[in-house]
């Protein structure tokens, strides 16, 4: 499975994205800020490509496990080996607060060249994308992420 985010406005705060999932259009992200020099919880990962995985501890695994139960959750989607970041995670929140170089999904964006970024009805993208892509990793399926900056 491929899914690449397309970043394609950025603005001092957050930068706002496009998910594909094998091609099709899945749902708004938003990221931190790009920064030349990482800056621990406010810098987006670097534009590449990345392995993603299950994680099933720390804190949001928990919280996750709870919220949705056992059916539904079994881990957090991990982005592995990015340079200089870990703990980089794909998950629920709807501004610059919510992530820490993680990936936030959203049903949809506001223009964050007017007003910083913000993507709503994040559950609602969350619960709809996170099924196909942890049923990928479940059956042993390779699931790759590429984080493209078209800014």
């Amino acid at each position: 499975m491929e899914l690449k985010v397309l970043r394609y406005s950025d603005s001092k705060g957050s930068t706002l994205g496009l998910l594909f999932i094998d091609g099709l259009f899945a749902c708004y992200t938003l990221e931190d800020e790009y920064k030349a020099v990482k800056e621990y919880g406010k810098t987006r990962i670097a534009a590449g490509r990345y392995p993603i995985r299950l994680r099933c501890f720390g804190g949001h695994h928990w919280k996750y496990l709870k919220r949705f139960g056992a059916a539904f959750h079994k881990g957090m989607l991990q982005v592995m080996n990015v340079p200089l970041f870990s703990d980089i995670l794909i998950h629920i929140g709807n501004d610059a607060d919510d992530t820490a170089g993680c990936l936030l999904l959203g049903n949809v964006a506001n223009n964050n060249q007017i007003k910083n970024g913000f993507i709503g009805s994040s559950t609602a993208a969350y619960l709809r994308v996170y099924p196909s892509i942890r049923d990928a990793l479940l059956k042993g399926e390779s699931v790759y992420i590429t984080y493209i900056d078209e800014i």
